[in-house]
């Protein structure tokens, strides 16, 4: 017997890993949804949309697809999937076809975080100067903490672009980020705009399922409930 409630599917961002929503996941879980959150590998937009591929093969349909920051990127590949019913974007990047990451950022004026950046045998990484621009309205100890467990991304999926976004055929919500540093809120409100999302606003940093786990989870909620 399939559950009476969709499954939700994680995708993380450039310097994350699937462990980013773990103050998400048991509660999901304990409201009855299938959860599993993608472990992307960050070397190529191809590569983490076929992690989210694998990963939805792994719960039952339909499926919300959920991605923070570049996980936008993935969801709007990968969603066109017949498996998933929704998006829900969370301070993400929602790109249209043939735009890349790095023309949507160069749009609106840059983040703080990339002037605290290191390229490093061709992987991007953040700074230690620069995870308050990331994260900072965690705790000191949590800031650090994610510092250290960090994905590094390669560089070259700066340029990767969609083909068919996922958005123009399904259903999308957007968590807007009003203290971000990372990617500026007016490119999320100019995707979220676009895109026709359900959009909602918190005054919080880059990682919010982190530092304000309810307003995530109240928008997950929101998808959830309606497909």
């Amino acid at each position: 017997m399939s559950p009476s409630k969709p499954s939700i599917v994680f995708a993380h961002g450039l310097w994350a890993d699937g462990s980013c929503y773990s103050k998400l996941i048991p509660t999901l879980q304990r409201e009855g949804h299938e959860v599993v959150s993608a472990q992307n590998s960050l070397d190529s937009l191809e590569g983490d949309v076929a992690a989210v591929h694998h990963a939805l093969g792994r719960v039952s349909s339909p499926a919300i697809l959920v991605g923070h920051s570049w996980g936008g990127y993935v969801i709007t590949a990968a969603g066109t999937d017949d498996r998933v019913a929704g998006l829900v974007y969370i301070a993400a990047l929602a790109p249209d076809a043939g735009e890349s990451p790095q023309e949507l950022i160069g749009r609106f004026d840059a983040p703080p975080l990339f002037s605290h950046l290191d390229n490093e045998e061709g992987r991007i990484w953040i700074a230690r100067d620069g995870i308050s621009d990331f994260c900072g309205d965690l705790p000191q100890e949590e800031q650090q903490l994610v510092w250290a467990t960090q994905g590094a991304p390669r560089a070259e999926v700066l340029g990767a672009t969609v083909d068919t976004p996922a958005w123009r055929s399904k259903p999308s919500w957007f968590l807007v980020t009003t203290q971000d540093h990372a990617v500026n809120p007016e490119l999320q409100r100019f995707g979220a705009q676009r895109m026709g999302a359900t959009v909602a606003e918190v005054s919080s940093a880059h990682v919010p399922m982190l530092s304000q786990p309810e307003a995530v989870l109240s928008l997950i909620r929101k998808a959830a409930g309606s497909v």
